[in-house]
C-alpha cells in the first residue's frame, strides 16, 4: 500500500518522541509500536540537533519501510527527503504549504492546528492530514492550553481528509473523544509510558476499530 493509501485508512497514529522515549529505546519502542497496530509514526525530537535527528531518522527508515507504516519526520522537511521518509510535520509557524509542496515534491505534509479556522485554511492549503487539538492539557504542547471536545466536529466540517485528534489522549478517555466525533487520533505519552507498549496500542486499536472513519 502507498504511503497517502495508508494514511487514508489510518487511526492510530504514534510518535517517538525523546520527550519521553531515550533514543536508544529507538528501534525496540518502534517494534513494538508496529507489533501493537500503530499505522503511522512520526519522529520528534524537539531538543535534538538538526544531525542527530537525522541520525534517528536513518536507524528507523529500514524498519518502518519494512514494516509498509508510513514514517513522518517533525519539523524538518529538509530532513524527510534526504532520508526518504515518507512525509513531515509541521507547526503554524513553520512555512507555506504550496512553497512546501514545491520544495518536496511526492511527499505527505502534516500540519498541526488548534482550531477549526486554522483546520479551514489547511485544507485550503492542501494539506495531506492535520492534527488537531491539544484536547486536553499535555506535558508535550507546554505552554498551548487545552482547546476541549466541542470543535472536533467542526474541525472535520473544515477539512475533508484525515483529521487526528491529538493531546492528552489516553486508554481512559478515548471513547469521550470518539463520542465528541473523533475516529482518528495521535497519542504520545499513552503509548511511551506505557509498561506494555503492544498490548496498550492494541487496546487503543480495538476502541478505534468500532468507529467508523471520518
Amino acid at each position: 500500500m502507498n504511503p497517502l493509501a495508508a494514511l487514508a485508512q489510518a487511526r492510530l497514529y504514534g510518535i517517538f518522541d525523546c520527550a519521553y522515549a531515550e533514543p536508544t529505546r529507538l528501534e525496540s519502542v518502534l517494534e513494538q509500536m508496529i507489533a501493537g497496530g500503530v499505522d503511522i509514526i512520526q519522529l520528534r525530537a524537539k531538543t535534538l540537533t538538526p544531525s542527530k535527528i537525522a541520525e534517528l531518522a536513518k536507524r528507523a527508515i529500514t524498519l518502518l519501510k519494512e514494516s509498509g507504516v508510513p514514517f513522518i519526520i517533525n519539523d524538518y522537511p529538509q530532513i524527510a527527503a534526504d532520508i526518504g521518509a515518507d512525509g513531515f510535520h509541521v507547526g503554524q509557524d513553520d512555512g507555506d504549504l504550496p512553497a512546501l509542496r514545491v520544495q518536496h515534491p511526492g511527499l505527505i505534509i502534516g500540519r498541526s492546528t488548534h482550531s477549526p479556522a486554522q483546520a479551514a485554511k489547511a485544507a485550503a492549503q492542501q494539506a495531506d492530514y492535520i492534527g488537531f487539538g491539544p484536547l486536553y492539557p499535555t506535558p508535550t504542547k507546554q505552554g498551548r492550553p487545552a482547546i476541549g471536545l466541542t470543535e472536533v466536529p467542526e474541525a472535520h466540517k473544515k477539512f475533508s481528509g484525515p483529521v487526528f485528534c491529538i493531546g492528552g489522549i489516553k486508554l481512559h478517555n478515548l471513547s469521550e473523544v470518539i463520542r465528541a466525533g473523533a475516529s482518528r487520533v495521535v497519542v504520545v505519552s499513552g503509548i511511551l509510558t506505557s509498561t506494555d507498549i503492544v498490548s496498550t496500542c492494541r487496546e487503543l486499536r480495538r476502541t478505534l476499530d468500532q468507529t467508523p472513519l471520518s
